[in-house]
């Protein structure tokens, strides 16, 4: 068959997409790899550990194999290099928090996308009054998953900020919205010499302080509690917001642009970090379908391109702006007043 010649295998590769994202979910929430990073096991070992039906688990875990995730070899089952760094539970480079919030959470949310598209409501949990985040917030431990959650997605992005931002010419640094805190503790870790904050409601600060003395940071990281709502910004060097401004509407994404900015000197940076959908809109899948989670989870939260932040950086009097790629679909938008 001539590559040009039309066939269904994308079409059914995309259609059918939700078999693979379940199959990887449910092993997450059963700690397949936890498991295995321990040792590699037998299909009985394995099957008897985790609870499984023998009905069910040759065909689970061989399915595990051909995704990739898993490999075996005379009839042993390990995690790939991947699974191995990526998906144990113990592991500080778990990103499975991510995946947890999206087996609970986005993925019977995502059944009802038809019903978002046609109503313009969110799906959450909430319904249409899209109060998902009080719910998180009222509920300590749902709110610690979410945060965890949001680690595992930032992760990369967050690690290659810490790195790739000239940190040098700054002092300090305020992340808004930081979740657990990894931004800021990768930050910290890279570049000992700047002083750093977290700006959160007060319920995140338990939890913020908890991973930062975990990672040993404490002594360089503090927390402040408030509302980038209701509160001016702490004041910094630099202002960082990952993940942060694809959750509200247009009138609220430019106020916390425009209190960013009041909170920075002359010189002092915005950096903004999303999965940026591309410009021509056409090639960052990734993007786009976070915009449409942000249609299901929130009553007008949308994603972007770097060109519609760089021009409402450049609207609230941010006179330098530019786009530089972090890690996969993610990059930052960075903003000198």
């Amino acid at each position: 068959m001539n590559a040009d010649t039309p066939n269904p295998e994308h079409i059914m590769q995309i259609g059918m997409g939700f078999m693979a994202s379940k199959t990887l979910l449910s092993a997450v929430e059963m700690e397949v790899f936890t498991e295995l990073a321990k040792h590699p096991e037998d299909l009985a070992t394995l099957t008897g550990r985790l609870g499984l039906h023998p009905r069910s688990s040759r065909d689970f875990f061989d399915a595990l194999v051909a995704l990739g995730l898993l490999d075996r070899k005379d009839g042993t089952y390990s995690n790939t290099p991947s699974a191995h760094l990526f998906l144990d539970r113990n592991k500080p480079s778990y990103v499975g928090g991510i995946l947890e919030m999206a087996n609970k959470r986005l993925y019977p949310h995502w059944g009802r996308l038809t019903l978002a598209l046609r109503t313009g409501q969110p799906q959450g949990e909430a319904g249409s009054s899209g109060e998902t985040f009080e719910a998180l917030y009222a509920d300590p431990a749902r709110l610690k998953g979410f945060l965890k959650a949001m680690t595992g997605i930032s992760r990369g992005g967050n690690m290659a900020i810490a790195a790739q931002f000239p940190w040098s010419g700054y002092k300090t640094v305020c992340d808004v919205g930081p979740a657990q805190g990894d931004l800021i503790t990768q930050i910290s870790l890279k570049n000992p010499h700047l002083s750093c904050t977290g700006f959160d409601l007060p319920e995140v600060g338990p939890i913020f302080e908890e991973y930062v003395e975990e990672n040993g940071v404490s002594s360089r990281v503090k927390f402040q509690g408030g509302s980038f709502f209701t509160d001016p910004l702490p004041n910094a060097d630099v202002i960082t917001m990952g993940h942060i401004l694809h959750d509200w509407d247009l009138d609220q994404k430019r106020m916390l642009i425009g209190k960013a900015y009041d909170a920075l000197p002359p010189g002092g940076a915005l950096v903004v970090f999303e999965a940026l959908i591309d410009d021509n809109r056409s090639k960052n899948a990734f993007g786009l379908l976070m915009s449409l989670n942000m249609l299901i989870e929130t009553p007008g939260g949308f994603d972007y391109t770097g060109a519609d932040c760089m021009g409402w950086l450049k609207g609230a009097g941010f006179r330098e702006t530019r786009v530089e790629h972090l890690v996969g679909p993610d990059a930052m938008v960075i903003g000198i007043k």
